[in-house]
């Protein structure tokens, strides 16, 4: 029903949820580091095997229902450098877009919203919430390059 940093204290391993309401991330890390995915409201039986994951859910965060605008500044260098877009809908790909090949920051004014390492809304993602993030190699994802993003709106609930 919330936020749990360390599944952990709860249970030694976690291979199958059942989401009731709302939307969750989950990762494969305590304190919502590695992997993350997204998982709305409905039964993840096998779930690893539909990700690829090797290890199980360790932590997990509720995603707030938000009903306002969306707003998020993306960045093709660390630090707010380089070419800036500002968004307010979904990006199914930066680089047919806004000609950016590179997205490393971002601002995220208004809304709940997924990055994704590929076009189309494919591969790993990251979760992002209201909030300067000034460097995506500095939280771990310097290997990534995220391509496209989408809003998390209450009617996926």
């Amino acid at each position: 029903m919330s936020d749990c940093a360390d599944m952990s204290s709860y249970m030694s391993r976690c291979h199958s949820c059942r989401v009731e309401s709302g939307c969750f991330m989950v990762f494969d890390r305590p304190n919502y580091m590695g992997n993350q995915y997204f998982f709305r409201r409905g039964e993840y039986a096998d779930y690893m095997s539909m990700m690829g994951w090797r290890d199980c859910i360790r932590s997990c965060r509720m995603i707030p229902m938000y009903r306002g605008s969306y707003r998020m500044r993306i960045y093709e260098r660390e630090n707010f450098g380089g070419m800036m877009h500002e968004c307010m809908d979904d990006c199914d790909n930066f680089m047919d877009r806004y000609r950016m090949s590179d997205c490393m920051s971002c601002h995220v004014m208004d809304g709940h919203w997924l990055m994704y390492e590929q076009p189309h809304y494919r591969g790993r993602m990251m979760y992002m919430r209201p909030g300067e993030y000034r460097s995506f190699r500095e939280m771990g994802y310097g290997g990534m390059r995220f391509m496209s993003m989408r809003r998390i709106m209450d009617s996926w609930y």
